[in-house]
């Protein structure tokens, strides 16, 4: 491995032909025009639909569903005194849900969607394509050319373009915007984890309404064998743990809904009284201490708010724990089981606990789509993502944190052992993920709707009042549970930051130090060394310029390859890249320098698969762009760019026709090509500026080039980049960069593995960065 060690000062040092490098280099927007293919978006049967539908019981609403299991014991943690709060409690439960799930998250926010996904990073990559506030800079005007690239544009006076131009004004709103999707995130994985552990947990609690005298370490241990059940199943996929829990939460929506009805009749059908808003003013009115610590048990019945359809299920399961607690009030802790007639506990117990699963089968899978958005955009170590769906995008598991989450789980129910703990701690989640949702709603509204200011006033308004009083709420319980999303957030902040800003200082340190193209120039077609039969494909951040990891490489060894393609592997802020639209190609220099650029543009839920054979994409797209080039050969730069692109489109078709029948190339993919590539300067860089053009090598010649240096080998240059805090750092960042980032870095997965790189066509380079 090579090693060089570099400063920020050393960066700046460009040359002295930076002007003619600009001319020769320039960002993939300005120097290549796109042969776009048109992506075909893919409509879903009414059969598939009615499939999905039934999956979502068990991957998403099982959640809502099984709330009933500890909403009201920690709502009523010290017992219930009297029977209007029971009413006024469920009246309370009754109009959230209205407010919260219904009115903010179906009218609303279900609205914002980026293409049907969701989360707080969905949100950050819509306001990221309307508003230049991404922390990394590696976007070009080609990408915005992507079908799944939508955007609005807007008038130089409007609300909207005042927005835009404030938000990217400084780059400290940028980092608030980030920090504030980033405590979203790091709270909604937390919620991840508790989700299961207080399902469970409730569900086993079960046990002890048969026999009083068992011990709440059994409970705790029934809860563990089964949430390790659980994380053990996660292998098998979404989709198959789709079709296992759905017919599941059927089940159990059935069977309570039949109870509900039963019991509602037996005991106490005031309870109906609930629906009129009346009680809920007198439930305040009391003014005992315990009703504004309520809230945060309220705020349990609204967890798994995305699912949102699923809520109807809420108001009679409730309204029959109601029922039942007013005529045993000293049944509150167990409303749920003791509620349930004799004969038919025991298959009762074993549906509730399988719902229970089902519920925590949500939040998992939100986590590996969360983590898998975080990795793209920058905010996460590299770890192993399985696509575990070969028709459906998205569906997605990761081992490592599947094992971290069982972990955690496991810690937090054997540590508490106590439901309304866990409760506190997961309302406190809850509340912070929505309040996150609607500050980001805000840009979005102005942004992407073009809202006007006075609806997203209302909108803010109305969602603050609901949720901040039950955020003061969640908050007072810190003492007594609260602290551990908190303590998990802050954990996985600390994570995602760190990564995330060692990540854009290492991207602006090879910004400022890439090498010259004028400098590549003056060494000749040889770059000053002897071209050896081959292909090396050097993997780099930039989207443009020659990574200065080559220069190092050039300067330490005697020898390069005869071709040399530059490959830039980046994540744009959308969810996938169509795989026609993923590579765009372009020549560097000179033809007889045989240097290209490939980059490939992936969406945060495109994943590299095990069985793609990335070096091969790249082959054929470099021979395929080759082959094009060739034809249009002829055009001088005088000529008008329409005809130009028009016959690019012509000739794509009659390659793709070619390729028909040919199993020489794959699919075509996102080609560009300019003028400017197939300049050389008659003289040597370094003593005049005077341009001609040079007479290009017929595409069958080079062709055969290329394809005896692809017999020849092909070897991956990688490098592998260390970045240390200077000296003169403060001790905060010397910690951050020097610790936690290096040791995330060992942590995570290389390069190589994630592109499929065979072990014996790899050479790392590596280099020490002071930041």
């Amino acid at each position: 491995m090579l090693m060089a060690s570099i400063s920020d000062s050393e960066a700046t040092n460009r040359g002295s032909m930076w002007e003619l490098d600009q001319n020769l280099d320039q960002p993939m927007d300005e120097e290549a025009s796109q042969l776009k293919n048109m992506y075909i978006e893919k409509k879903f049967s009414s059969i598939l639909l009615l499939r999905l539908a039934f999956q979502s019981l068990g991957v998403v609403f099982g959640d809502l569903g099984t709330s009933p299991l500890y909403v009201f014991y920690n709502i009523f943690p010290h017992g219930v005194d009297d029977d209007e709060d029971v009413i006024g409690a469920l009246s309370l439960i009754i109009y959230t849900l209205t407010l919260i799930p219904l009115m903010k998250y179906v009218f609303v926010v279900l609205r914002a969607n980026d293409n049907g996904q969701g989360g707080t990073f969905a949100l950050y990559s819509l306001l990221c394509r309307h508003a230049k506030v991404s922390t990394i800079p590696n976007q070009h005007k080609t990408d915005e050319e992507l079908t799944t690239y939508s955007r609005q544009t807007y008038e130089e006076n409007s609300l909207a373009a005042k927005v835009k131009r404030w938000l990217e004004g400084h780059a400290y709103k940028k980092n608030c915007l980030l920090i504030l999707v980033l405590i979203g995130t790091c709270t909604a994985i937390g919620d991840g984890i508790l989700t299961p552990a207080i399902s469970v947990l409730s569900a086993s609690g079960g046990i002890r309404v048969q026999n009083q005298n068992m011990s709440t370490d059994v409970v705790v241990i029934v809860a563990v064998v089964i949430l390790i059940g659980l994380f053990c199943m996660q292998h098998y996929g979404t989709d198959k743990v789709g079709w296992l829990f759905a017919p599941l939460v059927l089940l159990w929506f059935i069977l309570i809904g039949s109870v509900g009805v039963v019991n509602i009749h037996k005991y106490n059908s005031s309870v109906l009284k609930a629906y009129n808003p009346v009680y809920i003013f007198r439930y305040f009115k009391r003014g005992k201490s315990e009703i504004w610590a309520s809230l945060g048990g309220v705020m349990l019945s609204i967890t798994g708010t995305e699912a949102l359809y699923a809520d109807l299920c809420h108001f009679p399961v409730l309204a029959i724990q109601a029922a039942y607690i007013i005529d045993h009030k000293d049944h509150v802790a167990d409303a749920f089981y003791r509620s349930i007639p004799g004969p038919i506990y025991w298959p009762a117990f074993i549906i509730a606990t399988l719902a229970a699963v089902v519920a925590s089968q949500a939040t998992i899978s939100a986590t590996y789509s969360i983590i898998k958005q975080a990795l793209a955009l920058g905010c996460f170590p590299r770890v192993n993502v399985v696509h575990t769906s070969k028709k459906f995008l998205g569906q997605i598991y990761i081992p490592d944190i599947n094992w971290i989450l069982m972990i955690l789980c496991i810690a937090v129910t054997a540590g508490f052992k106590n439901q309304s703990q866990i409760g506190n701690a997961y309302g406190t989640a809850v509340v912070i993920v929505m309040l996150v949702t609607t500050f980001l709603m805000v840009p979005v509204m102005l942004l992407v709707w073009k809202s006007h200011w006075i609806l997203v006033v209302i909108f803010l308004v109305l969602s603050l009042t609901v949720e901040l009083p039950y955020f003061t709420a969640c908050i007072n319980k810190v003492d007594q549970g609260g602290w551990v999303p908190l303590v998990i957030a802050i954990t996985f902040f600390i994570i995602m930051y760190v990564w995330h800003f060692c990540t854009v200082k290492r991207y602006e340190f090879e910004m400022h130090s890439k090498v010259s193209m004028a400098w590549i120039l003056g060494l000749g077609p040889s770059l000053g060394l002897v071209r050896v039969p081959g292909i090396g494909f050097v993997y780099t951040e930039l989207a443009s310029g020659v990574p200065h990891i080559f220069s190092h490489f050039i300067t330490n060894l005697p020898a390069i390859h005869s071709v040399v393609v530059f490959a830039c592997v980046k994540y744009l802020p959308v969810y996938t890249v169509p795989v026609e639209e993923r590579f765009i190609m372009k020549r560097i220099g000179p033809k007889n320098y045989h240097m290209f650029r490939c980059v490939a543009r992936y969406g945060y839920k495109d994943i590299h698969k095990k069985d793609e054979d990335f070096e091969k994409m790249l082959l054929d797209r470099l021979l395929v762009f080759v082959r094009l080039e060739s034809m249009m050969d002829g055009y001088s730069d005088s000529e008008d760019f329409t005809m130009m692109e028009q016959k690019g489109e012509r000739s794509t078709r009659a390659l793709l026709t070619e390729k028909a029948g040919s199993n020489t190339m794959s699919s075509i993919g996102d080609m560009s090509y300019s003028s400017h590539d197939s300049i050389m300067p008659a003289k040597s860089p370094l003593t005049g500026n005077s341009l001609t053009r040079y007479s290009s090598q017929t595409f069958g010649d080079e062709q055969e080039f290329l394809n005896r240096c692809k017999d020849a080998g092909v070897v991956h240059i990688l490098g592998n980049t260390v970045v240390q805090a200077r000296r003169d750092s403060g001790i905060v960042k010397k910690v951050a960069v020097n610790y936690v980032y290096a040791f995330l870095r060992k942590l995570c997965r290389e390069n190589s593995v994630i592109f499929n790189v065979p072990h014996e066509s790899l050479l790392n380079v590596g280099q020490i960065y002071y930041i």
